[in-house]
């Protein structure tokens, strides 16, 4: 099979890291807030009844919301609207959006209504432990019920969100997740603070400041919308070919989405079964997994989707791996260390964070160690997010699917394997195995459907990263030897600690990158320098 000896970074590489540092910007800020809204749930609920019933309560409407919004109908809508926009006139272009956004409208609102019959059941299957406990599977169908409406929201969020991609505005659609969770924040915080005035729970309040949450995300891509041209219409033309290509690339993606919403369904259930604040434990901890995987692997996806399928619209294969590949090693640049850091610094940055109010030293070591294990597959979890948008640009969507499935029964066996020793830190362990194996298969279906990429390039660029990545724990190491008492001390000392070795991290990895020369992130610094400069 031929296949390059050594390639350069493609030509889109600048375009996609310019977006994608856009993204990251807002998707920083929205993941930021998002951990302030978990220190608040922390801190006034700490790790027990309460969380454990929203968070159950939540997963609910957003396993829905990553099967049929933010997942398969954003990758499948984006690769068919793209084709619209480079070849079809601008009538086509709008009806195709309007047409959508009223179909998955109705679609939704019928699943909404059927959610909320069905919430108990729902309750049940998820989380039937929680009948051991008196009033915790009550508390949970009730706040299942308050926040299943979000799902519309997100949904028509998501559709607004591949039409602003697909015109080149990134920034703002970006940013519509952090008006999510300030609505979370303010609206939840004040109804937390009433309803006990009421007799209701307090989480109550929490539940309807994620409706509102919801709502603000969309209205607030509204105004850009409008702006790129977009013009309302009532289109009930529900036999529209575009709408059906939609459907018919969303259908293998919602097969193989509904794996991963098996994984999550099997690995609440286990942590249903553990320790009471197994499930508080994993979610505080996969809250700050989603930190890097939203600012590198989602950022990435989110920039390289249009130019893949317009390459792919063109016919342009070569371009299209060069493309692929500088954006495995960009993620690969900013995910390693990502990993390296969260496991050494895991317990300090747990602590700083969430061990205040309700939550207790305890909390911070269960929660430190479900951490550790999901940042294994770090890695994974973000290439998959660029190795995805590939498939759909090549229109061959099944190999996702079969690779999401190969994801299950790696999770379930691992589960198995380790679930009575390891308690909730197993299921930590059993999802980053889950994407890891995913990640491998992908990898290899991509080399074969793809006639080969630079495997030397890119193991090259690997190998430049491990040697930085490794530079840099010998410095946390040394940093924690030195100076162990100042992560445990006051506050401020804690954040002064906590700053101060990241940021001597981050010089020395990209220090040794830099003296390394890999190639990307050379471009990627050099992009910048570049808009310091103009700045």
């Amino acid at each position: 099979m031929p296949v390059q000896p050594d390639a350069e970074p493609s030509r889109s590489t600048g375009k996609i890291a310019r977006s994608a540092g856009a993204i990251s910007i807002a998707v920083m800020c929205s993941r930021v807030l998002g951990l302030i809204r978990e220190q608040i749930f922390a801190g006034f609920f700490g790790a027990g009844y309460a969380i454990d019933a929203f968070v159950v309560a939540f997963r609910i409407p957003n396993l829905l919301r990553d099967l049929f919004a933010e997942g398969a109908l954003s990758a499948a809508f984006v690769t068919v609207f793209t084709e619209y926009t480079t070849n079809r006139d601008t009538e086509a272009i709008w009806r195709l959006a309007n047409t959508v956004l009223l179909f998955f409208a109705l679609v939704v609102s019928a699943l909404i209504l059927v959610g909320l019959y069905w919430a108990d059941t729902l309750v049940n299957l998820l989380a039937p432990d929680f009948q051991a406990v008196p009033g915790k599977t009550e508390l949970t169908v009730m706040l299942t019920r308050i926040m299943f409406p979000f799902l519309l929201f997100v949904s028509l969020a998501a559709v607004v969100m591949g039409i602003l991609n697909t015109k080149g505005r990134f920034f703002v659609p970006a940013m519509s997740s952090t008006f999510f969770n300030l609505g979370s924040i303010v609206g939840g915080l004040s109804l937390a603070w009433i309803f006990p005035r009421f007799g209701q729970p307090a989480i109550a309040g929490m539940a309807w400041g994620t409706l509102i949450g919801g709502v603000l995300q969309l209205l607030m891509q509204v105004p850009t919308l409008l702006k790129v041209g977009f013009q309302p219409r009532f289109i009930c033309n529900f036999s529209d070919p575009g709408l059906r290509r939609i459907l018919l690339l969303m259908l293998p993606a919602t097969i193989g989405l509904s794996a991963t919403q098996i994984n999550i369904f099997v690995n609440t259930n286990f942590a249903a079964s553990c320790a009471e604040g197994s499930v508080s434990w994993l979610n505080y901890a996969f809250r700050l997994v989603q930190l890097p995987i939203g600012v590198f692997g989602v950022a990435l996806s989110i920039a390289v989707m249009p130019v893949l399928a317009k390459q792919a619209a063109e016919k342009n294969l070569s371009e299209l791996k060069q493309t692929f590949t500088s954006s495995l090693i960009l993620v690969f640049t900013l995910a390693v260390p990502a990993t390296a850091g969260l496991i050494m610094l895991s317990e300090p940055i747990i602590r700083l964070i969430f061990q205040h109010g309700a939550f207790t030293a305890a909390d911070t070591l269960q929660t430190a160690g479900a951490l550790r294990y999901y940042a294994i597959g770090l890695f994974a979890y973000s290439a998959i997010k660029v190795m995805v948008p590939v498939f759909y640009a090549i229109r061959n969507t099944r190999f996702p699917v079969i690779g999401s499935f190969i994801g299950v029964a790696a999770n379930i066996i691992t589960i198995f394997l380790v679930i009575d020793v390891l308690q909730h830190r197993g299921i930590a362990l059993s999802t980053s195995c889950a994407m890891i194996l995913n990640f491998l298969f992908l990898g290899v279906v991509l080399y074969y459907k793809l006639s080969g990429y630079p495997l030397r390039y890119l193991g090259k660029g690997l190998g430049k990263i491990l040697l930085a990545t490794a530079l840099m724990c010998c410095a946390i190491f040394a940093f924690e030897r030195a100076l162990p008492l100042w992560f445990v001390a006051s506050i401020p000392t804690q954040i002064a600690s906590i700053a101060l070795v990241i940021v001597m991290a981050v010089c020395i990895y990209a220090v040794s990158l830099h003296l390394l020369r890999l190639p990307e992130f050379i471009l990627l610094t050099g992009k910048l320098a570049q808009r310091f400069r103009r700045s």
